[in-house]
């Protein structure tokens, strides 16, 4: 039995953790980070790890980063704390927005927020205000997708299609329906190839819309890749597919960029590259390399135009946030933008996300493994007893691995039984080789403790 330390007795009586197992943890106890600088963390034991997940997808420039902690420093200095509230503003919120429309030129307006949740419940909001602007007060429901993640306040939830978002939380919510995963090697009818599958897809799409009625569906969510979904890259054709089914009955496509935003996938954002073509952006994590919470909604012109006209119908536009546009938040986020453009963040992931994705992939045959996947500095391993088969005790063997990591300086993700890849984009070539190079020590040991237990 392991003996907790003072600071992790502390944490179980002291906290409620995200996504944690609170009985299992007040047997292991936490896993205390105290510092941070580059690729790499450190713990409460002195123990460096290279942190594979970059936080929580977030921390794209990496740990310490001097210029990012010296913009907040002076923001702090110079206005603490404003608000954007009754037509007050301030410069760092003002610039910020230009810069992300510069990246954008589609986009016309950026409304602030805190989390990539509070983003996504913004968008749904819009996109009823917006219906309702326009004379449409039935166009409400919101379409999403089995196995996207949206976050996780009550409507961004209940977008999520993620079973444990929604159990005992008495979610979904009315309004929000889940239409087909676009994950190929999983979902595919035999012998169906990429391109006829998107096709499937987008059909299925097209049938839900007309079940529900085209004058009572308003949006579409996707991200680009999911991410805590498992990594799921779309298929050939997949957004060239959907485009035209929501263009034909008026659908807003919403994209949710909160992890591919910010050069992740090798583009500025992942609908650039994966052809999307968005009415509105979600945007979070790497606005600000992960440093300060924020997070953004841009909207295109024709929203813009309906939304601000109607606020002055109403009297007032309300919705907003205490901290959304907060002034430290949008100074960090600029400073941001200046590294990943004065440093060729996009040139930098664009030079090593093939070698990145040749290691990911180079697992493929281990009989662990039933899928290797990946885009851009996103990975994934998809653990299996055997081809698509899944484990009779979900999430079990996918923990395990990534506990085997843990013990050789490595931090990734075990989302049920797939581990994920995300490093900081400024991870160099070094700095990959001492990622992957436990790898597959980490899966034999995992496999083998997998065949004792009898789940192989």
């Amino acid at each position: 039995m392991t003996v907790l330390t003072n600071m992790q007795t502390r944490d179980v009586e002291a906290l409620l953790h995200p996504y944690t197992n609170a009985v299992t943890l007040r047997q292991t106890g936490a896993h205390v980070i105290e510092s941070g600088e580059g690729v790499y963390v450190t713990d409460a034991d002195g123990k460096r790890y290279i942190e594979g997940m970059a936080g929580l997808w977030c921390c794209g420039l990496g740990f310490g980063d001097a210029e990012l902690v010296d913009a907040a420093k002076q923001q702090l200095d110079k206005l603490p704390y404003y608000h954007l509230f009754g037509g007050r503003s301030h410069e760092p919120a003002i610039e910020l927005a230009e810069r992300i429309k510069d990246l954008m030129p589609s986009m016309a307006r950026v409304f602030y927020q805190s989390s990539g949740s509070e983003a996504n419940e913004t968008q749904i909001k819009l996109a009823w205000y917006y219906n309702n602007a326009r004379g449409r007060p039935e166009k409400k429901k919101i379409i999403s997708r089995v196995r996207g993640y949206h976050g996780v306040s009550i409507v961004s939830a209940s977008l999520t299609g993620l079973p444990y978002n929604h159990k005992s939380f008495d979610l979904p919510v009315d309004r929000i329906h889940h239409t087909s995963n676009p994950h190929h090697w999983r979902e595919a009818h035999e012998g169906e190839s990429e391109r006829d599958f998107s096709a499937r897809l987008a059909a299925e799409l097209e049938e839900m819309i007309l079940a529900e009625g085209p004058d009572t569906v308003a949006a579409f969510i996707a991200e680009p890749v999911m991410g805590a979904g498992g990594v799921i890259v779309p298929p050939e054709g997949y957004f060239e597919a959907i485009m035209p089914v929501l263009h034909k009955y008026d659908v807003l496509c919403i994209a949710d960029e909160v992890i591919c935003g910010f050069a992740r996938t090798g583009e500025w954002f992942g609908h650039q590259k994966l052809n999307m073509q968005p009415t509105s952006v979600s945007m979070a994590k790497q606005l600000t390399g992960g440093y300060a919470p924020l997070s953004a909604v841009a909207i295109n012109q024709d929203m813009a135009d309906a939304i601000e006209a109607h606020s002055g119908e109403i009297g007032i536009f309300g919705h907003g946030f205490t901290y959304g546009g907060h002034p430290m938040g949008c100074a960090v986020g600029v400073a941001a933008l200046d590294i990943y453009k004065r440093r060729n963040i996009l040139g930098h992931v664009q030079s090593i996300e093939a070698g990145f994705q040749r290691r990911i992939r180079s697992y493929a045959d281990h009989p662990l493994v039933g899928e290797a996947r990946g885009i851009g500095l996103l990975g994934a391993l998809e653990l299996s007893p055997g081809g698509k088969a899944m484990f009779d005790q979900p999430g079990k063997v996918g923990a395990r691995l990534a506990a085997e990591l843990v013990k050789h300086g490595v931090i990734l993700r075990a989302i049920g039984d797939t581990l994920a890849f995300c490093p900081p984009m400024t991870i160099t070539e070094d700095e990959l080789e001492e990622m992957f190079a436990p790898i597959e020590t980490a899966l034999d040991a995992t496999h083998h403790w997998a065949k004792a237990e009898g789940m192989m």
